[in-house]
């Protein structure tokens, strides 16, 4: 019974740190890479953005549109708290001839980006998802956030 207890305590948790569906992650046109801290607290790492188009959180469900030889950069931003670190895995591409990427990783923060050179004309998701990772001693809700963003090339 007490297991039950600290997994509802978890979900409440996961979704009161925004682990829902509707994620509201950062400026969609920052220069930086924005993580909250194991205290809540934002800090800013400096990130090199070309020209081009910056897809955030915010624009998860979104189509958008870029033309041939623009850069689209994506910026996932986790957030830590109470032991839980909710985190992006490395955003892909699902069609390279049209989006092709040019790096991407993850921080242990939970911060997830890529960059990708749009080539051929044509369309491609960019897809993402959001788990949490539980620190000792705590336990994390079993929820996947997927993020996807349809980009076309025109």
């Amino acid at each position: 019974m007490k297991t039950v207890g600290y997994l509802a305590a978890s979900c409440a948790a996961g979704l009161a740190l925004g682990a829902g569906p509707a994620l509201a992650t950062g400026a969609a046109a920052a220069p930086a890479a924005i993580g909250a801290g194991a205290t809540g607290h934002q800090h800013r790492t400096p990130l090199p953005i070309g020209r081009g188009r910056v897809l955030t959180g915010a624009d998860n469900g979104h189509t958008v549109t870029v033309h041939p030889g623009e850069t689209v950069t994506v910026r996932l931003y986790g957030r830590r708290s109470r032991g839980v670190t909710f985190a992006w895995s490395a955003p892909r591409a699902d069609n390279s001839a049209v989006l092709r990427q040019t790096d991407g990783g993850t921080t242990p923060t939970g911060d997830a980006g890529g960059r990708f050179r749009a080539g051929h004309r044509g369309t491609a998701a960019l897809s993402a998802r959001r788990t949490c990772r539980a620190g000792r001693g705590h336990v994390c809700p079993h929820v996947i956030i997927p993020w996807r963003v349809t980009v076309k090339v025109t």
